[in-house]
């Protein structure tokens, strides 16, 4: 009986991720068939790129660190649901700051398309590139071991007392999550930012990174098949529809 009461009091505040993630993703379906699939920017100025941005964390990130806060919420006592809140907070402030680089290269997509082919290609292997080798780097590695085994990091931060605990344990976990995933997360521009394939195939490819037995030889393996499309885009730039240089990005009224 108590095993089962303690169970369902760790429920709400985890869960509580994943409604958030559930509610992000059918915006995101609402708002990609709103703008449909133009490159880079997608006509949206910096404020609200950011917006869209987090929103997609949201939904992508969200229940990927599910296993790791329902460990964390063990050590919780009392306010268990705002401290979560909290938690969530700091994580998702780790890849809002992220959306800073991330409009930066969307920005240059734009410059990239439409038009100059060339250049766009560039782009697109340089993504491809960037994100292979990065996959392939014991940073990788050691961000992903983080995010896989993170009883060590619940133990250090368990005894931290503040107001602030839990958002700082949430931007502690978010910049190692970040330093896992940045390299999958720019594939979305070479995709297309508003790919709903692409989001759910790379959500579920750090979903299982993080928690699948055989989630490091996956790391290991898409970094090879990124440096494969990196080839393979110079001749089929198809393969990065997000950097067309066919589709002309037009502003989007009142997303500005």
């Amino acid at each position: 009986m108590s095993s089962a009461l303690s169970r369902s009091q760790r429920l709400p505040p985890v869960s509580l991720l994943l409604v958030v993630a559930a509610a992000a993703w059918l915006c995101l379906v609402v708002v990609a068939n709103h703008m449909g699939s133009l490159p880079g920017t997608m006509g949206l100025g910096p404020a609200s790129f950011a917006s869209v941005w987090v929103l997609m964390m949201a939904a992508m990130m969200l229940p990927s660190v599910a296993p790791f806060a329902a460990l964390y919420t063990r050590t919780f006592g009392d306010d268990r649901v705002v401290r979560m809140v909290a938690f969530a907070s700091g994580y998702l402030l780790v890849w809002s700051a992220a959306a800073i680089p991330a409009y930066g290269l969307a920005y240059l997509a734009d410059r990239a398309t439409p038009g100059h082919e060339t250049a766009a290609k560039v782009l697109a292997v340089a993504i491809f590139a960037a994100c292979g080798i990065y996959q392939l780097t014991p940073l990788k590695d050691r961000c992903l071991a983080h995010c896989r085994s993170p009883l060590g990091f619940v133990f250090k931060f368990a005894s931290c007392e503040g107001r602030t605990r839990d958002l700082r344990v949430g931007l502690y976990h978010g910049a190692f999550c970040l330093g896992c995933c940045w390299a999958l997360m720019i594939l979305l521009i070479a995709f297309g930012l508003m790919n709903l394939a692409a989001m759910v195939v790379l959500a579920a490819v750090v979903l299982a990174e993080k928690t699948w037995r055989w989630g490091p030889g996956l790391a290991k393996a898409l970094g090879v098949a990124a440096l494969i499309l990196a080839v393979l885009v110079i001749f089929r730039p198809g393969l990065a529809p997000g950097l067309d240089p066919t589709v002309a990005p037009e502003p989007m009224g009142g997303m500005q």
